[in-house]
Formats: structure tokens, sequence, C-alpha cells
């Protein structure tokens, strides 16, 4: 056990678990764009509102949100650690701060990045997934998906956050194999790969508000 805990409190240990349960965070991004795109199809919202309602109330499907609910607050507390720790590594500031030279743009706007994305996901909550588990009156989840996007400021925000999630998960999903000790030798397939979360699975998301704004989801 206390070897355990000197792992948890080692730099080593701290990126390691932001990085284990990134991946598992960007494995959830995959089965949640594939259920979105249901949105698409041309029959009024019935397929969603079927695969909304299966979501909702099948004991299994529940039961993984517990530890999808865990993954995304283990993931926040494990990153504001491991950056609570490199800022108290260095108390002293530098007499002239080149950030520029110490480190690559996303990663000095890691945390920040995050923390919008962390206000964006309570208010994407908020928006869908509390009126689906606890709104009595069962509204439709395709209506409530085409009403919220058919909101120029709502859209803009989710756009302006997907931009942002590109960056953490671009920075993330290649900091963690290289916490691993995989990136030198798999660094073309990491890139590769990288880019189906940050690019391809972004650009995903950010069809539906581009598609109920402009096309009316008619």
């Amino acid at each position: 056990m206390s070897h355990m805990v000197k792992v948890y409190n080692s730099t080593i240990g701290q990126k390691i678990l932001v990085a284990l349960t990134g991946l598992f965070l960007c494995s959830f991004l995959i089965v949640h764009l594939s259920g979105n795109m249901l949105l698409f199809k041309d029959d009024g919202g019935a397929a969603f509102d079927h695969y909304s309602e299966f979501m909702s109330t099948n004991f299994a499907i529940r039961t993984m949100e517990i530890g999808l609910f865990a993954g995304f607050i283990l993931h926040m507390l494990f990153g504001l650690r491991t950056w609570l720790h490199n800022r108290s590594s260095r108390p002293e500031r530098y007499k002239a701060n080149r950030p520029q030279e110490n480190s690559t743009f996303a990663s000095r706007w890691m945390f920040f990045n995050g923390s919008v994305v962390f206000i964006f996901l309570v208010v994407h909550l908020n928006s869908f997934f509390v009126p689906a588990r606890f709104d009595i009156s069962k509204p439709s989840m395709y209506e409530l998906v085409k009403t919220a996007f058919a909101s120029p400021l709502y859209g803009a925000f989710y756009l302006v956050a997907l931009i942002l999630l590109g960056y953490h998960l671009r920075q993330g999903f290649q900091s963690a194999f290289q916490t691993f000790g995989l990136r030198p030798a798999w660094l073309k397939p990491i890139e590769w790969i990288s880019a189906i979360f940050w690019l391809i699975i972004p650009l995903g998301f950010a069809t539906m508000p581009i598609y109920f704004y402009y096309m009316g989801g008619n």
C-alpha cells in the first residue's frame, strides 16, 4: 500500500493517472459521436429518441454512466493536481519569462482549455442529460437538441468549446503515450491516431450545431 501511495504522489504517477483517465474518456467520445449521428437520419428524430430512451433506461448503461462520471471527475482532479505540482516545483518566477522557449502553445494552454471544456460540460449536461434523466414529462431529446442548436449563442459556444477540446485532446493524447514511453518509437502511428480524436471527432460534433442552425433539422 505504501508503494502505491508513493507512486500516486510522484510526478510520473500523477501523469500516468491523468493519461489513463484521459484515454478512457477518449473512448467515450467515439461512442457518444456514433450515437449522435442518428440525429441526421431522415425520420423526424425517431431513431435518436429511441436511442436516447434506451440509454436512459438500460440498467447496464446507467451503471456504466457511474464509471464515466467517475472518470471525468478523476481526470479533472488528477490534471489539477499535476498542474499545481508543476507550478509549485518552480516557486520563483524567472527574471525573463519566455514561455515560448520553455513549452509548446498547447502545453501552456492545457489548463485553460480543460477549464473551458469543464464549463462546457456542465452547460451541456444541464441542457441534455438533466432533462433526459430527471424531467418527468420525458421530452423528445431530438427536439431538445434541435431547439438548443437553433440558438446562435449556444451553437457558437459549442463550436468554440470544440476547438479548445481539439487542442486539449491533441496535446493530451500524445502526452499520454509519451508518459507510457511509447511516443518516440511509435511517433507516426500515434500522430495519425491522435488526429482521429483532436480533429475528426470534434469535426463530427461540429456538424450538429451547423446542421440544425442552417438546415433547421429538416
